[in-house]
């Protein structure tokens, strides 16, 4: 499985369409990566897909000393699964208003 990165996200590409795809946008005050998006397709369901996609905005984030705001539900559960993700999450995990 090759995740490939373009313009805010990250994804898995299939024969005519994305088969996993995580999606994120800079927070325009912080520049926090905030994730508001992930799909898995069933043809990758069960294969870590959806964990893939969203170690590689962490280690995007590393690789900037970006913070990132988990929005979307699957990458809210990664943070609380993960504590190694927890140098990256911005504050609470929610966004500062």
């Amino acid at each position: 499985m090759k995740i490939q990165h373009g313009e805010g996200r990250f994804f898995v590409a299939g024969d005519d369409k994305d088969l996993a795809e995580i999606t994120y946008a800079a927070d325009e005050k912080t520049g926090d990566l905030v994730i508001d998006h992930t799909f898995v397709s069933e043809e990758l369901r069960g294969q870590g897909a959806g964990e893939d996609l969203v170690k590689a905005v962490v280690d995007k984030a590393r690789a900037e000393h970006l913070k990132i705001v988990p929005e979307c539900s699957y990458a809210a559960h990664q943070f609380k699964k993960h504590p190694e993700y927890q140098d990256v999450l911005s504050g609470d995990g929610s966004r500062s208003s």
